[in-house]
């Protein structure tokens, strides 16, 4: 049973206007189904984000489809100095990726959806904060998951953190136990629930001050996936939305 969900505060300029349909909602229904473990891992490999991310890919700020840091306008150079645990597993041969509701008492960001994840300790690399944190915040085994990936760090706008996601797998469905100082709820969707044109709304913002290249109105887009109850959105959807475009438009 899904429990009611505590308000997030979503802080939308009094001009937002909605944006397109989703990248993929010109696709077949069978082209969003049966997305299984092995062909999001394959997409990863065709797209080269298998494996370990390169190195310093956060020391340099790139902004385009593919890195989608587009909430931020904050020029010059950044580093990773967190990282989250985009984790899946297969059941009914559809992929399902693990998310948590923040505490409503964090400082920050509190009562929105997020991967499991959190700042780098000193001399942490980004796949072992990510484990780190998944074991704290919902007490994922370490020893159950397998790092297969990467997706392009993401801006954060509120807290100016550069956001490794790491992308993980394990055999079964795991055993998670929120934390609740962190985590009021954890729980998971299908990658084909996520994939749903039906559950995605794009919205066009505009910041006062803020110039966004290439955008003739500096309006930037922000992206929003409703599923299992929640509704997520800022880094996270953006995390999401190239995770799918990677497996269901991967570049010829």
């Amino acid at each position: 049973m899904v429990r009611p969900v505590p308000p997030q505060v979503i802080p939308r300029p009094a001009d937002w206007r909605l944006g397109a349909a989703s990248p993929w909602a010109h696709l077949p229904p069978v082209a969003l189904r049966g997305i299984t473990v092995d062909r999001v891992l394959g997409a990863l490999e065709a797209s080269g984000q298998r494996g370990p991310a390169p190195e310093g890919i956060g020391a340099e700020r790139v902004i385009g489809p593919a890195v989608l840091i587009n909430e931020a306008d904050t020029p010059g150079p950044h580093a990773v100095n967190a990282a989250v645990l985009a984790l899946l597993f297969e059941e009914t041969g559809e992929a399902r990726l693990v998310f948590t509701r923040r505490s409503s008492s964090l400082r920050s960001h509190r009562g929105e959806v997020s991967f499991p994840g959190g700042r780098l300790d000193r001399g942490e690399d980004a796949p072992g904060a990510a484990l780190r944190e998944a074991y704290e915040e919902v007490a994922l085994d370490p020893a159950l998951v397998t790092v297969e990936g990467w997706i392009h760090p993401v801006l954060t706008v509120v807290t100016g953190s550069l956001i490794m996601p790491i992308v993980a797998s394990t055999p079964s469905r795991p055993l998670l136990v929120a934390s609740p100082a962190e985590v009021e709820r954890v729980f998971d969707v299908a990658l084909r629930e996520l994939a749903d044109p039906a559950n995605f709304h794009e919205e066009h913002w505009r910041i006062a001050g803020r110039q966004i290249p290439g955008s003739p109105d500096n309006s930037f887009s922000v992206w929003f996936f409703e599923v299992a109850g929640e509704m997520i959105w800022g880094a996270t959807a953006r995390m999401i939305h190239e995770l799918l475009s990677v497996v269901l438009l991967p570049v010829s």
